[in-house]
């Protein structure tokens, strides 16, 4: 029963805190603390991701990092992501903080060297499958290959509050694949965000008829024969990055972290917490969690 299974919320922390940092920092507003530290990014993502525990209702948190701009996928392909420009200096030292934050308010964080925070949503999907509900917060749409029966993903759109909520149903309607298919769409497609080509020349529409048709890469290039010469050509000369981009669309799941569920209990937020929050120069935390006067 559905009910009765604990709703674990994942939230990727990198997505919020960016996020959050370009909301402000375009405006100069950077909140810096008693060290002239800028703290806008920090604060925006401990705020989104208090909203999202009232918007969302969970009786379990887990917080999922990047510990570094470069993973497993750099090795694989030297340009993955490559082409991004450095974070901005007034973001540089809120990483650290934002983690260190997200201890303070005794939220469950988890960050591995050399996997992305997508990695870590990943296998904590995959060690709670069936055990509980999960929601997962965050900004980036590759995520959506992860919906299960009990995962929904909900995409940030707009303020602190509002979300494009995605469950597998949703998307198979609005993708006309699976979840799991749309690894290998992006696998012909690319992703230019993320620097890796695909097959040069085929785009959504071509990629959708394919694994619409055939299922997979795998059955695409089990079939090649059957295609239309055009398609099996690009292929052919793309082949071996067409194998290359599966591999840095997929998300790993296989990570262990089996934490028991206590550990990522979400602690109440109390006037201590506040008073902590505020002498360490995070007072829009502070206000959020422990509201002085009603907004």
């Amino acid at each position: 029963m559905n009910e009765m299974k604990p709703h674990i919320l994942v939230v990727d922390g990198m997505a919020l805190l960016f996020r959050s940092f370009f909301a402000t920092a375009h405006s100069g507003q950077f909140f810096p603390n008693a060290n002239n530290v800028p703290t806008n990014g920090v604060q925006g993502f401990a705020r989104h991701t208090m909203s999202a525990i009232s918007i969302f209702q969970p009786t379990h948190l887990a917080v999922c990092w990047d510990m570094g701009s470069k993973t497993f996928r750099n090795e694989l392909f030297a340009d993955y992501k490559a082409h991004r420009p450095a974070p901005a200096p007034e973001l540089v030292p809120q990483f650290d903080m934002a983690r260190e934050v997200s201890e303070a308010l005794g939220w469950k964080s988890y960050g591995i060297p050399n996997m992305e925070a997508d990695d870590l949503i990943g296998s904590l999907i995959k060690t709670w499958n069936g055990k509980a509900r999960l929601t997962v917060v965050s900004g980036d749409k590759d995520l959506l290959q992860l919906l299960k029966p009990d995962v929904s993903i909900a995409l940030t759109k707009k303020g602190y509050t509002q979300y494009e909520e995605y469950n597998a149903d949703r998307f198979i309607e609005e993708y006309g694949i699976t979840p799991a298919q749309f690894v290998d769409m992006k696998a012909f497609t690319g992703d230019s965000s993320d620097g890796y080509p695909g097959v040069k020349g085929i785009g959504p529409k071509t990629a959708l008829k394919l694994i619409q048709q055939y299922g997979s890469v795998d059955g695409v290039l089990a079939a090649k024969e059957e295609l239309a010469a055009g398609v099996r050509k690009k292929i052919e000369a793309d082949e071996e990055m067409l194998m290359l981009s599966r591999e840095l669309a997929e998300i790993h799941c296989e990570l262990t972290l089996d934490d028991p569920l206590a550990h990522l209990e979400i602690p109440e937020f109390t006037e201590e917490t506040a008073k902590r929050m505020e002498q360490q120069g995070y007072s829009l935390i502070a206000r959020q969690g422990f509201p002085v006067s009603p907004f």
